[in-house]
């Protein structure tokens, strides 16, 4: 008998020293009233004072994170850098203005367009400074996941013919402005009654670089209500129209071991009805299944492991029709694609909603804060555990975790 209760022990010790590190691995750049904040295990290290901090993002190897410094109105949109071995915020060139910048898959780079240019960073002392012209009338891209090479894409124009295609192309990082170096990728027709989009955007590749999907963009009121969703293999010879939905980034997401892409499907601008997560099987004749029960809406999802999907969900409110769009008190439910088991994972108090979901190795994290105030708490929870705690309180928004 004391040897039993000395194994079961022992197994509680090392299960206990297992949760305890993976605690102290996690790592956040987050926002809290517009400054950058770092968390690493349970310290936390303010980095900015006096700027309006958005978007961060974490270099590759995490010694970098780049942001942008805006004000409250959106007239501004400065690319700025906090290197966390100098512990020093520095601007990789003088006022760049930006709106989408985006790190190298392999290297301290940062591309970004500014005025329909793409540029890349240089290197100076060991981090990125400066920058060098890669390509002129851009305004999408996203990096292959060699990166040395970018995909963009060119934006339809109206012609008295009709819109022109929308051209995406495959282009070195160093182009240098030579337009020869361009390789037509695809060309993507418009047609108003079908695919109808004037850009392409808010690029992804699938795990294993073999597709990439993208979010479709036409004028500005049909794109509050629907945007088509397209999947493009590697080589541009296979174009898939995937389904419509709102033009949110983080409502499709790829799964982690499968050309399986998830998303929220459903057109209109209202979270009340008409929002249904599928999952489309890429490469099986882009077969779809929808798991949303009748009654309800999913606001948001995030893949915990390749065979389950957490969805922010909550129930249908078609008795809305004017006057304030309700707040939709969402939960996150937990998806498990081999049984088709569903199952609520989370339990707001009456007038609190669970949002933005994300995966973090073991963890699962999610937002949790009260209607009609922005900011919230960051809730945390362990796949071995059941309980969940809160990890960071009162963000701005959804912390960017370092994910090796």
């Amino acid at each position: 008998m004391p040897i039993k209760i000395l194994l079961f022990l022992m197994l509680f010790f090392f299960h206990y020293l297992t949760v305890t590190k993976a605690e102290v691995a996690l790592k956040a750049a987050f926002v809290r009233d517009h400054q950058l904040w770092i968390k690493e295990g349970n310290q936390e290290l303010q980095v900015t004072k006096d700027k309006y901090v958005y978007s961060p993002q974490w270099s590759y190897d995490g010694r970098f994170i780049a942001y942008i410094d805006g004000d409250e109105k959106g007239e501004k949109s400065n690319l700025w850098v906090y290197d966390t071995k100098r512990k020093e915020n520095y601007e990789p060139y003088h006022s760049i203005q930006t709106s989408y910048f985006t790190w190298s898959p392999v290297a301290n780079e940062l591309a970004y367009i500014s005025g329909w240019v793409l540029n890349v960073t240089k290197t100076k002392d060991d981090r990125p400074y400066g920058f060098e012209n890669v390509s002129l009338g851009i305004s999408g891209f996203e990096w292959y996941p060699n990166g040395r090479e970018f995909i963009v894409s060119a934006s339809s124009n109206r012609l008295p013919t009709g819109w022109e295609p929308i051209k995406l192309y495959r282009i070195p990082k160093d182009m240098n402005l030579n337009e020869k170096k361009a390789e037509l990728l695809y060309s993507i027709r418009i047609d108003e009654n079908n695919l109808f989009a004037v850009d392409v955007g808010n690029f992804k590749w699938s795990h294993d670089g073999k597709w990439i999907s993208f979010l479709g963009t036409p004028t500005p009121s049909w794109a509050m209500d629907s945007n088509p969703l397209c999947v493009l293999s590697s080589d541009g010879k296979v174009f898939k129209d995937i389904g419509r939905m709102l033009g949110f980034s983080d409502w499709f997401k790829w799964a982690p071991q499968a050309n399986q892409l998830a998303y929220i499907s459903g057109e209109g601008r209202f979270f009340v009805e008409n929002k249904i997560t599928k999952i489309a099987e890429i490469e099986a004749s882009t077969k779809q299944v929808e798991y949303t029960p009748n009654g309800y809406v999913d606001l948001d999802l995030e893949w915990w492991s390749p065979s389950k999907v957490i969805v922010a969900r909550s129930q249908e409110n078609k008795v809305w029709k004017e006057g304030p769009v309700p707040t939709m008190f969402t939960s996150l439910y937990e998806i498990d694609l081999g049984s088709d088991n569903q199952k609520q994972i989370t339990f707001p108090k009456e007038n609190e909603l669970d949002e933005d979901p994300q995966s973090v190795g073991s963890y699962l994290t999610w937002i949790r804060r009260q209607d009609e105030i922005q900011n919230g708490d960051v809730w945390i929870k362990h796949d071995k555990q059941k309980e969940a705690s809160i990890w960071i309180e009162n963000v701005d928004f959804s912390p960017a975790f370092f994910k090796k």
